[in-house]
């Protein structure tokens, strides 16, 4: 019999870029926990694979198409949430924009205030617009995917570590703000992870081996390396964690 800490049945969970990679492996594994989940990035048809997946593996998806990077679409993919499926229990944001590789010296303006703007801005907005239906209810679990980078220094992706470890301090603050309203916000920072939005860090054979020889497990992650936290912490198996980043990186930045 599966323990009840980590029996989801009857939530309602957004993951925002559940295409694929990390937050594919999320999705899925809040789907197979009992969660209705909805499957979310800027692409209707890789979405619609995901779900496929996910519906045939037992769990329940829709799709909802959005790019985080505009507010109005971000209003509608809570709104069409609740239309389709309910209040919103469980809010993952996943999604993150990193386009630019090299030093911060020559990171042109716009790039910088892109990157802050999908990886911080955005999740206050999705945050805020589940708020109703968390505070309605007094309960809730918001997760931000964020990275190691939050806490490690990079000359190449500069701007997406500092972004990162803003998001840190969002849940920080936010889950001081919420937190009487049994509204609980954490963060979850992988370490890399062999998905097409980390490949420019592992893609080269000298590098990765490099960085297997750092990590004391001695590889790199997968994605489902990282959706058992977010399980965890969408339920009763995470109610008294909030304010947190759980990082998992195979020891990483405990170096050894």
């Amino acid at each position: 019999m599966a323990s009840p800490l980590f029996d989801l049945t009857g939530k309602v969970a957004v993951v925002t870029g559940s295409s694929k990679g990390i937050g594919k492996s999320i999705a899925m594994h809040l789907a197979l926990a009992g969660a209705k989940v909805v499957v979310s990035s800027r692409k209707t048809p890789v979405c619609e694979e995901a779900a496929a997946e996910i519906r045939q593996a037992g769990g329940e998806a829709v799709v909802i198409p959005c790019n985080i990077s505009q507010k109005a679409q971000c209003e509608t993919l809570i709104a069409e949430t609740r239309k389709q499926l309910g209040p919103v229990d469980v809010l993952v944001c996943n999604a993150a924009s990193n386009p630019y590789y090299g030093p911060n010296e020559k990171l042109p303006d716009d790039v910088f205030m892109k990157v802050m703007q999908n990886n911080i801005l955005s999740n206050m907005w999705l945050i805020n617009l589940c708020l109703p239906d968390m505070r309605a209810k007094k309960d809730g679990s918001i997760m931000i995917v964020s990275s190691i980078g939050g806490v490690r220094a990079s000359t190449v992706i500069g701007a997406y570590c500092i972004s990162k470890a803003a998001d840190m301090q969002l849940a920080r603050n936010l889950a001081a703000e919420y937190g009487p309203d049994n509204i609980r916000v954490n963060t979850i920072a992988p370490g890399l992870v062999t998905t097409d939005f980390a490949r420019a860090l592992y893609e080269d054979p000298q590098r990765r081996a490099a960085r297997e020889a750092a990590t004391p497990l001695r590889r790199l992650g997968a994605p489902d390396d990282i959706a058992g936290l977010a399980v965890l912490l969408a339920g009763k198996g995470g109610a008294f964690i909030t304010g947190q980043t759980l990082i998992a990186d195979g020891g990483t930045t405990i170096g050894g």
